[in-house]
């Protein structure tokens, strides 16, 4: 059974600004330095859109894996679903929502994942532990991204 988890960002940024950066392939390749994530094959720089994809390869707990995401759902400006569509989970889905709220921008990240190997205890051990520090860090990247902007 795949665990779910939320984390709620608060950006002082417009709901447009926050959704069009989180779906840049350049900022997310910037997040992810510490990783090494890049785009290899599919859309690899820019702006992706509804029914694209994007191969990713990262080295993650010192191993490098490939993970192929497409954009499964897009309602510009509220909200975009990736889903896995190859890679090393036995799922992985992550819907990105966004909301004006008094200050700016609320946007909720809400990821879906299967482990390959040894299920929930994985997966609650190991896996949401690291995606949300992975996610949050990411987040914290893309704010920084934009007030620089």
């Amino acid at each position: 059974m795949p665990s779910t988890f939320a984390i709620t960002t608060e950006a002082p940024f417009g709901v447009e600004a926050m959704f069009d950066i989180s779906l840049d392939i350049d900022a997310h390749v910037s997040s992810m330095a510490q990783s090494g994530e890049r785009a290899v094959a599919g859309v690899t720089t820019g702006w992706i859109g509804l029914g694209e994809t994007v191969t990713w390869r990262a080295r993650h707990f010192g191993i490098w894996f490939t993970m192929t995401s497409e954009i499964a759902d897009l309602e510009r400006p509220s909200r975009f679903v990736d889903r896995q569509v190859r890679g090393p989970f036995r799922a992985f889905t992550h819907v990105h929502e966004f909301e004006a709220s008094g200050t700016g921008t609320r946007m909720t990240d809400r990821i879906t994942v299967a482990s390959p190997i040894f299920g929930r205890l994985a997966e609650r051990l190991v896996l949401v532990p690291y995606l949300r520090r992975l996610i949050a860090k990411r987040n914290a990247h893309l704010l920084e991204a934009l007030g620089r902007a």
